[in-house]
């Protein structure tokens, strides 16, 4: 988006340079120091964006001059108008703002704006309200003018210029500055634009290590902390009027918590960035100077835009806000049951996009914007499979539990999994269903506990472990790789059973090739089970009265062995 065409297109001064910039417009000298040979070259003068802008630049000549290095100083002397429109075009300003001024000549006009425009050096910026700003705004669009290339004006005439940005390269993340003025000679000159661009930034606080980052992973159901930083740009101060709006889009996958919303001043970006938790009583709270507004959802893809706005940011009723200032918002949003589950090639899991909107230009009523930032969040899926390790079929009527184990949130832990992804300290059952299996999404990156229950006819497997392990790519911007991490056995694989021929009856699972992930994104595992089975005895009721038998005669034998005992002692007496 370029900023429109205007009367002032002014940006970021960077001091009054040369002549205004080292104590003024000087009356004529000797003609000596005026016949200098090095006077007769043109000049040029190079203004080097600061990063971020790419705008160029406007010269208009106001003075005619002879110019000249003397012991290091600059000295300018022979002052006449550049040209007539110029003429014109200052002297009224000079007459609107002093009506008695009865200057005639350009040297009169020259100690007339040197007066008024006082104490400029390369680190100050003349604020709005400066005579420098309504010189420019008078003298800008008239046709005799040079255009900066890639930052360069060359083949100037000496004498006293002034360079206003061109509105029209004024793109989507860039400002104007403020007017530069300068005496140019034979040396060229150099012009460091002294601005900072405003800039945003989206960032999630991970319940992993309870830092900011671009990507992070969540459970469905789970309140996710959401933090944008917003600056303003270094020549705040020289604005009458700042307008400043947030425009966050949310995706389908996400809901806002519409009471969590927060907005904080800070002194400094570096401050803000300090207390992503807002924690340490370093903020102001200005969140009812903003007025939130949200969007219907996109019909496109249901994302969601709200945004925070300030028409003028200089009004906030007993708050101090300076170009060093940063303003966060900060909000929670819940993942939903619509969050799109993480893919193993990197996918885009559920993005989030904040934009600035603010004021570009500190003599207009023009609106820049910036880059916009995206962050990520992600949540993963599983499916499990059970089969009969012995014919590989699918076993429908399996039920299972999964419960969270050591999570990084330790409220967590322990609490079982239900089939929409959210979490409950009340057990959930699943069920394998027609093919023998069940899915469940919405699951955060971490370690979950599988425990089967029994099933009739077949031996229980042990209660297992798997753990899914995101990396994220080297910027820390999305997913690069997932991994599931389990222990695999005879009855327990990542990944689909691969039943080829041969195979069925082995009681041994093997994984096909490439099936840990499908296509959806969630993770397969296939339990596999062997039948209970009670082989009945031969002959059962034969054993049955053989045990009855045996038990008999026992009996009959201990008996006679007392009796005999006890006749032999009665014959010893």
């Amino acid at each position: 988006m370029k900023a429109t065409k205007n009367i002032a297109r002014l940006a970021v001064t960077a001091g009054l340079t040369a002549a205004l910039g080292f104590g003024g417009v000087m009356a004529p000298v000797t003609m000596a120091f005026a016949e200098d040979a090095t006077a007769t070259a043109n000049g040029s003068v190079t203004i080097a964006n600061v990063e971020g802008n790419h705008t160029e630049f406007d010269g208009y000549q106001i003075f005619k001059a002879d110019v000249a290095t003397v012991e290091g100083k600059t000295v300018v002397s022979n002052i006449t108008w550049a040209n007539g429109s110029v003429k014109a075009a200052v002297e009224g300003v000079i007459m609107n703002e002093e009506p008695t001024y009865k200057g005639k000549t350009a040297q009169d006009a020259a100690d007339w704006i040197t007066s008024k425009v006082t104490g400029t050096n390369d680190a100050y910026c003349v604020g709005p309200d400066n005579i420098a700003y309504k010189i420019a705004a008078a003298v800008d669009d008239l046709t005799d003018k040079k255009t900066t290339s890639a930052g360069v004006a060359s083949g100037l005439e000496h004498g006293y210029w002034l360079f206003v940005t061109d509105a029209g390269t004024i793109g989507d993340g860039e400002t104007g500055t403020s007017p530069i003025f300068t005496v140019v000679g034979s040396t060229p000159v150099n012009v460091n634009e002294k601005t900072g661009i405003p800039t945003v930034e989206k960032k999630i606080v991970s319940d992993a290590d309870g830092k900011e980052h671009d990507a992070a992973d969540s459970q469905i159901g789970q309140d996710v902390t959401y933090n944008l930083y917003g600056t303003v740009a270094e020549n705040f101060d020289k604005y009458d009027t700042y307008f400043y709006k947030f425009s966050d889009q949310i995706s389908k996958g996400l809901t806002l918590q519409k009471n969590s919303v927060k907005v904080y001043l800070y002194a400094s970006y570096t401050a803000a960035k300090a207390d992503p938790n807002h924690e340490n009583n370093t903020a102001t709270d200005i969140t009812n100077a903003f007025t939130e507004a949200s969007s219907n959802a996109d019909p496109s893809d249901g994302s969601v835009t709200t945004t925070w706005t300030r028409d003028n940011l200089k009004t906030i009723p007993d708050v101090t806000i300076t170009k060093d200032s940063c303003i966060v918002v900060s909000y929670t949003a819940q993942i939903n049951s619509h969050a799109v589950v993480g893919r193993n090639d990197g996918g885009k899991g559920n993005p989030n996009t904040v934009t600035l909107y603010y004021s570009n230009n500190p003599m207009t009523t023009d609106h820049g914007q910036t880059v916009p930032d995206t962050v990520r969040d992600y949540t993963y899926g599983l499916k499990i499979n059970k089969v009969d390790l012995g014919t590989e079929r699918a076993l429908n009527g399996a039920q299972f539990t999964i419960q969270v184990n050591k999570p990084n949130d330790k409220t967590l832990d322990g609490k079982f999994v239900r089939d929409d992804g959210t979490l409950s300290t009340e057990e959930y059952v699943f069920q394998t269903k027609n093919d023998g299996c069940f899915t469940v999404t919405g699951l955060d990156a971490g370690t979950y506990t599988v425990t089967e229950k029994h099933l009739d006819g077949y031996a229980d497997i042990l209660p297992f472990d798997f753990k899914i392990v995101p990396t994220m790519s080297e910027d820390g911007t999305q997913i690069e790789s997932l991994v599931l991490s389990m222990t695999e056995s005879d009855k327990l694989i990542a990944g689909i059973n691969d039943n080829g021929e041969g195979k069925v009856g082995d009681n041994k699972l093997e994984a096909k090739a490439d099936t840990i992930t499908n296509s959806d994104g969630t993770f397969n595992i296939t339990v596999g089970n062997t039948k209970q089975i009670n082989l009945p005895l031969t002959g059962l009721n034969g054993v049955t009265f053989t045990w009855i038998a045996g038990g008999a005669v026992l009996c009959i034998g201990v008996a006679h062995l007392i009796r005999s005992r006890k006749r032999d002692d009665g014959s010893e007496e």
